[in-house]
């Protein structure tokens, strides 16, 4: 009697995209299980924007000029688009020190070993952290109300504006932590994951909007300001939150924040996903 030996018929080459996007879901899954076992991470990522929340809200709001403007409660709802972006962007370090740690410990290798999508490890790593950014957000935004943040210039909110103004803040958050993800890949422990995380975030959210009306600066600074894509997620925020403090620039991204932030948040995603995917593959190989 001969024996028979069933071979497992190949995948369908259409189902590449569906098997890539339940393994990415799986992977992030994991982290989610994984973040939940350890609170103080989304404690300790709450405290730093908190901080700043009351630090230039009591401290500075006094003395901060919005256009024509000095007034507090000006400069608190100027101030709280730039306190979201920055809270957003800087999960960014967090992202690539823990690639940076799964690396260090041999998890990626395993997961190598696995049946699944290569991009997968890496796209739901970056999902894990848009859902912990969200929640931070969440918990700033009430805290934004308490201390006397309100959107609608007239007094009258619009929902889905609001919504959309969140929905990009955390599309350039995802966007960023495609670049955590390529610094944790590329570096050899956690710490320095961290430190190469925040050691280029400073000037990119400091060198804006955020915090400052942009007119006030001098012309070269001014216009670096103006293009910088975290100026124009800023810029889109308030345009959407209908807070002061909305630059009259010329510059396009000025002029058309909310397409602007788009068009820089994609451009992100993709330029910097393709970088970390090929990083990963060469990493790991």
């Amino acid at each position: 009697m001969s024996a028979v030996t069933e071979t497992a018929p190949a995948a369908a080459p259409g189902n590449a995209v569906g098997r890539s996007v339940r393994d990415s879901l799986i992977v992030a899954r994991r982290n989610l299980i994984r973040m939940s076992r350890i609170p103080e991470m989304l404690i300790f990522g709450l405290i730093q924007p908190i901080m700043f929340v009351v630090l230039f809200t009591y401290v500075f709001g006094g003395s901060m000029k919005i256009g024509a403007s000095t007034s507090a409660v000006d400069y608190k709802n100027f101030l709280m688009a730039g306190i979201f972006a920055q809270t957003v962007t800087f999960a960014t370090a967090g992202a690539g020190a823990g690639i940076a740690d799964d690396m260090h410990k041999g998890l990626i290798d395993r997961f190598r070993s696995l049946p699944m999508a290569r991009g997968a490890v890496l796209t739901g790593r970056t999902l894990a952290d848009l859902v912990q950014t969200a929640l931070t957000v969440l918990v700033l935004a009430i805290v934004a109300l308490l201390v006397g943040w309100r959107t609608g210039s007239d007094g009258a909110t619009n929902p889905g504006r609001v919504l959309a103004a969140f929905g990009l803040l955390l599309l350039l958050g995802y966007a960023f932590t495609w670049i955590g993800a390529l610094i944790g890949l590329s570096v050899r422990t956690p710490e320095a994951a961290t430190s190469g995380g925040l050691v280029w975030l400073f000037p990119v959210t400091f060198l804006s909007n955020a915090f400052v009306d942009t007119s006030h600066m001098t012309p070269w600074l001014r216009h670096i300001a103006e293009w910088n894509p975290f100026s124009a997620t800023v810029q889109a925020a308030r345009v959407l939150f209908a807070n002061p403090g909305q630059s009259a620039s010329g510059a396009w991204p000025m002029q058309h924040p909310v397409w602007a932030s788009l068009i820089y948040s994609v451009l992100i995603v993709v330029v910097f996903r393709t970088l970390a995917v090929r990083k990963y593959r060469s990493a790991t190989a």
